[in-house]
């Protein structure tokens, strides 16, 4: 099985270069104001209009309305979104896209089985992009059953070891490539990058 990473909290161009060049299969856009590696719709879009065609641009958005998360996914021309905070649109009401829920572990027995979970540590504040890690044992039987996103605290020195562990099928990471919240370390994502395929899991 391979497991693919995404990027998460960009808000620079260069980095999302640097992103796409050590083999991101997406990289993440926050939408949430609040963020501090929040980033403007419109400036959100004009990045992601240099990514590569099988990069995958994912809005990122907290208590979101279905026409709110229809209007990212438009703009970035994505059908991959990904959501956060404590409501999200019942299922139907997004069907057509590809929804990748961020949920702690107590909270991932209520996340939809249509859907891709993605477990993170607990925060109602920050909504992610914490850098504290979840209890892996617990992901792994999570992982075990459904196909799981991991992040919370993933950084280039455990990232094989989380892989190991927890058997996802991707890896996301905001701070633990960065020099500072929304601006990415560009040679900890290809540290990152290498780790992984010294996993023997990279795509």
């Amino acid at each position: 099985m391979s497991v693919r990473f995404k990027i998460c909290g960009i808000t620079r161009e260069a980095d999302a270069r640097a992103a796409v060049d050590a083999g991101a299969a997406a990289v993440g856009f926050v939408l949430w104001p609040e963020s501090p590696r929040a980033v403007s719709l419109v400036r959100a879009a004009e990045i992601a209009a240099s990514l590569p065609p099988l990069v995958a641009a994912v809005p990122v958005m907290v208590d979101a309305d279905a026409a709110a998360i229809r209007a990212a996914a438009n703009a970035l021309r994505t059908r991959v979104v990904q959501l956060h905070g404590a409501w999200v649109p019942p299922v139907e009401a997004l069907e057509d896209l590809r929804v990748v829920r961020a949920a702690t572990i107590e909270e991932s027995v209520g996340v939809p089985a249509s859907w891709t979970l993605l477990l993170d540590a607990h925060d109602p504040r920050a909504h992610g992009g914490t850098g504290r890690t979840i209890d892996w044992d617990a992901a792994a039987a999570i992982a075990a059953r459904r196909p799981t996103i991991l992040a919370g605290g993933i950084r280039p020195d455990n990232v094989a070891e989380a892989i190991a562990r927890v058997r996802p099928i991707a890896v996301d990471l905001a701070s633990g490539v960065e020099q500072a919240p929304g601006i990415k370390d560009h040679t900890a994502i290809a540290a990152l990058a290498a780790a992984i395929r010294g996993e023997g899991a990279l795509r």
